[in-house]
This record gives C-alpha cells, sequence and structure tokens, in this order.
C-alpha cells in the first residue's frame, strides 16, 4: 500500500496546483487560456501515474484491477469538479473556433497552453519517478530510461531475482491506455512511446481527432460555420421543422 499512498500524493499535488492557477488566472478573462493550461496539466499528470499503476502497480505494487478502475474514475471525477467547462482537449476548442464561438487568438493560446500544460506534466511525471519512492516508482524510471525493454526484464532491486519467479506473471505494454480524443492527452501519454514516429502518432492521435470532429459537426450542423455559410446537407424547412403538440393538432382538427 505504499505504492499507492505516494500515488495519492501526487494525485493530490497535481489537483492542488490546477486549483491554484485557476483560482489566480480566472480572475482575468484575458487569461482564460491559463484555465485550459491547468486542466491539462492535472489530466495529464494523474493519467501518467494511472498508467503507472496499470503497467507496473499490478504486480510490483500489489494493486489489483479494482483499485485501478477506481483510482481512474475519482481522477476523472476530480478533474471535472476542480476544471469546470476547461476540458483541456484542443479538439473541443478548435470546434468552438469553428462555430464562431471563439476567436483566432484566444484559440490559437488555448492550444498552445494546453500542450504546454501536458509537457509539463510529462516532465513532473518524470521527475517523480526519477525519486524511485517506491519499487513501482523504481521500475517505472528504469523503463522511462529505455522504453523499449520489458518491464518482465526489470527487477525492483538486485536481491529481487532470487525471491521471486523469473518471470512476472502481468507482461509490461506500453499502449495499455484508453482511445484518446485529445491531442494533448495522447501528446502526454502515449507520443514517447517506442514502436513509432512522432508523425505517425500526429497522424492517429491528432489528425484523426481533428477529421472526427470536423465530420461530426459537418453531419450535425450541415456547414462548417467558420469556412463557408451554406447548409449542404439540410435545407431551411428542415432545419425549422419542429413536431407540432398533440393539442394543437386536435383543435387543428375541429377547426
Amino acid at each position: 500500500m505504499s505504492g499507492l499512498n505516494a500515488s495519492l500524493g501526487y494525485f493530490v499535488s497535481a489537483a492542488i496546483f490546477a486549483a491554484l492557477v485557476r483560482t489566480l488566472f480566472k480572475k482575468w478573462p484575458r487569461l482564460s487560456f491559463m484555465l485550459e493550461f491547468a486542466s491539462s496539466f492535472m489530466l495529464v499528470a494523474c493519467l501518467l501515474e494511472v498508467q503507472t499503476i496499470v503497467e507496473v502497480g499490478e504486480w510490483a505494487g500489489g494493486l489489483g484491477p479494482d483499485v485501478t478502475l477506481t483510482v481512474r474514475f475519482v481522477v476523472l471525477l476530480t478533474h471535472g469538479i476542480i476544471c469546470g467547462s476547461a476540458s483541456g482537449n484542443p479538439t473541443l476548442v478548435v470546434l468552438k473556433f469553428l462555430q464562431r464561438e471563439a476567436t483566432t487568438l484566444p484559440t490559437l493560446l488555448a492550444v498552445a497552453a494546453q500542450f504546454l500544460g501536458a509537457h509539463l506534466a510529462l516532465l513532473v511525471a518524470l521527475y517523480y519517478w526519477s525519486l524511485e519512492l517506491t519499487d513501482m516508482h523504481m521500475i517505472k524510471n528504469l523503463m522511462a530510461r529505455d522504453p523499449s525493454k520489458p518491464a518482465t526484464q526489470i527487477s525492483p532491486d538486485p536481491g529481487a531475482a532470487d525471491r521471486s519467479p523469473p518471470h512476472f506473471p502481468v507482461p509490461y505494454s506500453p499502449r495499455l491506455h484508453l482511445s484518446y480524443m485529445s491531442p494533448s492527452l495522447s501528446y502526454g501519454l502515449t507520443f514517447h512511446c517506442p514502436g513509432f514516429t512522432f508523425t505517425e502518432y500526429a497522424v492517429v492521435y491528432w489528425l484523426g481527432s481533428l477529421t472526427g470532429m470536423i465530420l461530426a459537426l459537418f453531419l450535425y450542423m450541415g456547414h462548417i460555420p467558420r469556412i463557408f455559410s451554406k447548409n449542404l446537407l439540410y435545407s431551411q424547412k428542415t432545419r425549422q421543422k419542429t413536431r407540432v403538440p398533440k393539442g394543437d393538432k386536435a383543435e387543428k382538427k375541429k377547426q
């Protein structure tokens, strides 16, 4: 449980930092992009540690899948409570821009702040792992130094081989995570995993999420407001068509 206690302290620290940044900059609307910075930082920092628990904690720290699911749920719930409307997701920021709900400069600042928060969270997590507070974080630190080396080949300490079987029961998988719809979140959690280039990750996680968002917006509205105003899918009659209440229908029949 010492590994879980260390992780809980890390989660609380990330949440407090995000809350302080949000409280400090919320007073100035022109600096609202800093709220996105705090949101992205907290989400990436916490999910990096959740990823550590998934990859290493189940066999190095004795933490079962129930603990992992509970921690993930609490992290997402706390993030929603603290960060509120600041999603930390560049795709949603670009969506508001395409809907003409935001101008160019605030959109660029918000997206830049989100990626900056994700990168800072990655640096903080690497430093936190380098402290090696527990066996779980010691192994994670070794994995961060050599991502291509499986965790099954890493021992928590020199004498571990004498006290444990030659192979751990749970293999390490660098892609044991959710499918991310947030480009900044995917940058923090997946872009540094071995096996693919930066360009390949960008095509899948950045271009893929933006393409899906644009397609969804086009199908919903029939056009992209920021690009063109003419509706290409739905006629004016279709858009203004509403259901007539049953009471109105009965009155019309009587007349």
